[in-house]
């Protein structure tokens, strides 16, 4: 009978140690079926491109060469390792980058089950999880920073349960940091991190201790400073990651960097509103850093989009001790933890089954399905016909530009806004409004503009239909490209519209 209720315990433990394992997987094949939905941002593309140039030429990138408005002037890749990882994935169809970005996603489910696992019981990790998921799927895309979210969720997660159990953060977290720094320029996210975390492990700390542990802490971010310029651009790497944030008033008119709208109903007002409507409710009580860090995260995700997924991620972990103290998780999750631990054998061979399993359910999956990226930001036909008509300098929207830097057309402009600066796109997106069309013609003055390449319901587009010394190329359900009408077309070039 001993025997038998030891094994049955035993099946439960090694159940419970593979939750993160299974979620992870699940995660990573839900996220892969639905694949479409990583493709959405051309970014994608001429993040491939650049980690494609690397390859080729055995170098890193220091000054521009994918366009012809700042061609030559200095530009560095905060994210070169993710962007050679997609283009070494990338073999002429987007199977690889989706699948590379799932297993991304997976990786992410697995650290924060993990590092929720010592607070709460499986069944609220897993809300916990799905609740993150939900808030961030928004903002998956086949992008580096997809890559570089569990490597951030690993930094800052061993940060907290430093600070948790009011010791010093792990030395291991230093090539974390390294790596991160070649993933993504989010690293400085990261660095900025230590000290609001550190504070909260001092603040807990008994008196005697605040001394060594502030000791600790600082020296540790200090080698986490050095460790972050462990890159082919050495100290650069810091300043380049930190150049978007200089931007000032473009930023609230980059869709990621917007600010979060609450003039109609979303699951992040939901969410939030839920958050502090439970913490009342339940009455919990936090430390003043832990007050802080919560109150950091919150005005991350209102003051830019993009920060949703962290504030979704990264307040869990604020908030897991606390709650698991006050409202009773503690000693039965952190007991489970440590029991789940004790069937290394068991988990082993699981952790290959699951392994087989959803290798072997990609490969049938992807047999059968054509990853395909938005059409609507793919134009096609319309490049083949600027292509034809050899036209050199074309004034495009910023959504089309990755999609021709892969087509090695230089471009007007793309996603790169630290590499264009404010004033610069500024004065794109007035042209591209069209409210002043002496402004938009002295943008295609000033650049010496041959052809425009936009949006089929583009204001300077309907501009362009009326303006003198202009005419209409082309146009299709996605585009439509506009030539000096002073200009010579070859007999070859399709002059034909499909509307």
């Amino acid at each position: 009978m001993s025997l038998s209720v030891t094994s049955s315990v035993s099946s439960r433990n090694a159940a419970r140690g593979l939750l993160p394992l299974c979620a992870a997987v699940g995660a990573y094949l839900f996220y892969l079926s639905a694949g479409e939905i990583q493709l959405r941002d051309t970014d994608t593309m001429w993040q491939i491109r650049v980690g494609q140039w690397i390859l080729d030429h055995g170098a890193m990138p220091t000054s521009d060469v994918f366009s012809f408005t700042r061609f030559g002037e200095p530009w560095i890749s905060s994210s070169w390792l993710s962007q050679v990882v997609y283009a070494l994935v990338y073999g002429g169809d987007w199977a690889g980058p989706v699948i590379l970005t799932s297993i991304a996603i997976g990786a992410t489910v697995a650290v924060f089950l993990h590092l929720l696992s010592p607070h709460f019981d499986p069944a609220r990790a897993l809300l916990i999880a799905a609740l993150a998921l939900l808030l961030s799927t928004i903002h998956f895309l086949a992008r580096p920073h997809m890559l570089a979210l569990p490597v951030l969720l690993a930094f800052i997660g061993g940060l907290m349960s430093a600070a948790d159990r009011r010791t010093s953060p792990s030395w291991w977290l230093l090539p974390l940091m390294t790596l991160w720094a070649n993933l993504h320029g989010g690293f400085v996210l990261g660095l900025a991190l230590i000290g609001p975390i550190g504070l909260e492990a001092i603040w807990s700390a008994e008196p005697s201790r605040r001394r060594q542990l502030v000791a600790r802490w600082g020296l540790f971010g200090l080698a986490a400073l050095a460790a972050s310029c462990v890159t082919p651009y050495g100290w650069n790497s810091l300043m380049g990651a930190t150049k978007i944030l200089s931007l000032g008033k473009l930023l609230t008119l980059i869709g990621e960097w917007k600010p979060a709208d609450f003039s109609k109903p979303s699951f992040f007002e939901a969410t939030l509103l839920g958050l502090i409507g439970l913490i009342t409710y339940r009455r919990l009580t936090l430390s003043v850093p832990r007050i802080l860090l919560l109150l950091g995260l919150i005005w991350m995700a209102l003051s830019h989009v993009r920060n949703i997924e962290v504030f979704a991620f990264i307040a869990p972990l604020v908030l897991a001790k606390p709650i698991s103290e006050q409202w009773g998780n503690a000693g039965a999750a952190a007991s489970r933890f440590e029991e789940a631990r004790s069937v290394p054998v068991v988990t082993i061979l699981a952790v290959i089954a699951m392994v087989i399993g959803a290798w072997v359910t990609t490969t049938m999956f992807v047999a059968q399905h054509e990853f395909k990226f938005l059409p609507a930001v793919s134009p096609v036909a319309a490049v083949d016909v600027l292509q034809q008509h050899k036209a050199q300098r074309v004034f495009s929207t910023a959504p089309f530009g990755g999609y021709m830097v892969s087509r090695d057309v230089k471009v007007f402009i793309d996603g790169r806004a630290e590499l264009y600066g404010e004033q610069f796109v500024l004065d794109y997106y007035a042209a591209l409004d069209a409210r002043d069309v002496g402004q938009l013609l002295d943008l295609l003055d000033k650049y010496r503009i041959d052809a425009t390449l936009l949006s089929s319901d583009s204001p300077a587009g309907n501009a362009l239909d009326h303006l003198k010394g202009w005419k209409r190329l082309y146009k299709d359900d996605i585009a439509v490209i506009h030539v000096r009408s002073d200009e010579r077309t070859g007999a070859a070039t399709p002059a034909a519209s499909s509307n």
